[in-house]
């Protein structure tokens, strides 16, 4: 008979969106919660995130008078993820779209303040069932509310200003566009106003994350850091409790209602990205995601799915080793993306996982480097190198010449292949249209251009030097593959059946989306979504 230290009703592991969502609904059923955090900072990667949840048809759209509905949203799913196996099953697409908006308003109820991002487009909107404003997020919080816990929140480790997704796209063109400088003005003065009033505000994944923790704090959860996962324990095929280490001592804490497993992907476990992707990886997830829970969990007996997939994207990466996430900045016109031929290969405004997919699956072996013109240095903001261009030039990752030719010759690149490549575009450029590859062709893609550049937002030429190429590589906001999950969450084996007392959520699990990413924030809804239907379950259970 297993001897206990501690008795919880439902024991988290992780304290990311999902597993803080999880304990929220948990403990509003009247659940005795605990969350365990393995590293030293809770708020894992939603923490420092963009923050947004892709949601169809939430409360806030409905409200606003934008037609959207359950049945669209699976039209749409069903078109842009098409067959990725169990993971992505019709039961599990429908209780992610059915339960989306009640887990919005069951946590609006609880304090969390939403808005919408009402110009973001789905990331394939020309198809049936797209939409643009399915995303939403939370207002600028004050992580004064957090009293003594912000010392140990990541939400510090993220920007540090009550920053919004509709600001992200205009202040990269702050000083080009009359929008975007507006949008600059107004942000430093509605930072300066929220200082000058006593509070400490966040916005995008910090507002989240101290949303959730300022309510967990409230419903009185312990939450305990540095308390890393050791092992499940299984007493006649049912999870009962957990192994954790505390203050280096095991603990075991039987979990009567269950365990939910919420405590990230492997995006930075080296030895399992070599082993499921091929690469070592360049991920912007914590340093935490280290593939733990889903190693528990499968010697639990759960089935493991999508491990040779990822939340893929092209970053830059400084001299420091730490990557950056690129978004807008491919995007943005008066710049292309070439490969080691010199060549262009895919289109550079595509969504992320679109543009990291093409970079992985690409023949040419070698360097990729992003190219631009002087327009695009002077007119948009990149805070990747923002202040470290010489760092960054001295390492050979940021390069410039005065023209193509010499900037071929410095980065290794076949100077007529260069040419031909930057001729081509500018035709596009002047026609409005990219016959290779379509960029600029939807919504999504104009979303991250500049509204000022005719015909085709996206594509200004590359005419004027000084020319500059910075080296991109395959990056990632983390891991896709993990433990297979029903629709209620519950963890599976190989045969389909469930592992009693055993749930997971977010990157532990395999991807409710497949292999694509359908819209903004379609990694922390779906986390959240079945953090919250795992609680729902375990409180009905046994």
């Amino acid at each position: 008979m297993t001897t206990w230290d501690d008795t919880v009703d439902l024991l988290v592991a992780g304290s990311g969106a999902a597993g803080l969502t999880a304990a929220i609904a948990a403990a509003n059923r009247g659940l005795d919660v605990l969350v365990v955090e393995s590293t030293a900072k809770w708020g894992g990667t939603a923490a420092v995130s963009g923050g947004g949840l892709w949601v169809p048809a939430n409360p806030l759209m409905l409200r606003a008078g934008v037609q959207d509905s359950p049945t669209e949203a699976l039209t749409y799913l069903a078109e842009v993820i098409e067959y990725a196996g169990p993971a992505s099953s019709p039961e599990r697409r429908r209780a992610f779209v059915e339960t989306g908006p009640e887990m919005v308003a069951f946590l609006g109820r609880l304090g969390v303040k939403w808005k919408r991002a009402k110009d973001y487009p789905d990331y394939y909107p020309d198809r049936p069932g797209g939409r643009i404003g399915r995303s939403i997020e939370v207002k600028a919080f004050n992580t004064k509310l957090l009293g003594e816990a912000y010392a140990d929140s990541r939400v510090k480790d993220g920007v540090p200003a009550p920053l919004a997704t509709d600001d992200v796209w205009l202040l990269a063109r702050a000083w080009s566009t009359v929008s975007g400088f507006v949008r600059g003005a107004r942000f430093v003065f509605r930072t300066l106003g929220q200082y000058l009033a006593g509070k400490r505000p966040v916005g995008i994944g910090g507002a989240l994350s101290g949303s959730l923790m300022h309510i967990v704090r409230t419903q009185g959860t312990p939450v305990w850091t540095s308390t890393p996962l050791v092992d499940l324990v299984v007493e006649d095929g049912t999870v009962t409790g957990a192994i954790v280490e505390k203050d280096g001592k095991p603990l075991r804490i039987r979990a009567q209602k269950g365990v939910v497993l919420a405590a990230g992907g492997f995006a930075n476990n080296q030895a399992w990205r070599v082993k499921y992707h091929g690469v070592e990886g360049h991920s912007s997830a914590p340093e935490g995601d280290q593939g733990t829970a889903i190693e528990i969990g499968a010697r639990a007996g759960g089935a493991l799915e999508l491990m040779d997939d990822a939340w893929w994207g092209g970053s830059f990466v400084g001299p420091d080793g730490k990557a950056a996430f690129l978004v807008a900045e491919r995007s943005l016109p008066f710049s292309i993306v070439v490969d080691a031929h010199g060549e262009r290969f895919t289109n550079e405004s595509a969504s992320y996982i679109d543009f990291g997919h093409d970079m992985l699956n690409h023949p040419v072996p070698g360097p990729m480097w992003m190219i631009s013109d002087a327009r695009h240095a002077r007119r948009y903001l990149n805070s990747a190198y923002l202040g470290k261009k010489k760092e960054w030039a001295a390492a050979g990752i940021l390069v410039e010449a005065d023209t193509p030719a010499e900037l071929a010759v410095r980065i290794g690149l076949d100077p007529t292949r260069l040419a031909q490549a930057i001729g081509r575009f500018n035709g596009f450029a002047r026609t409005g249209v990219d016959a290779d590859f379509g960029r600029g062709r939807t919504a999504y893609d104009n979303y991250y251009g500049d509204p000022r550049v005719a015909p085709n937002p996206n594509l200004g030429p590359l005419e004027k030097g000084p020319f500059r190429a910075v080296r991109i590589y395959p990056g990632d906001l983390g891991t896709k593959g993990g433990l297979l999950t029903d629709a209620d969450a519950r963890v599976l084996r190989a045969d389909g059946s469930v592992i009693s007392g055993l749930y997971a959520a977010g990157n532990t699990t395999a991807s409710v989306m497949g292999r694509t990413y359908p819209g903004p924030g379609s990694t922390i809804a779906p986390a959240m979504v079945f953090g919250y239907r795992a609680a729902q379950h375990a409180a009905a259970a046994r």
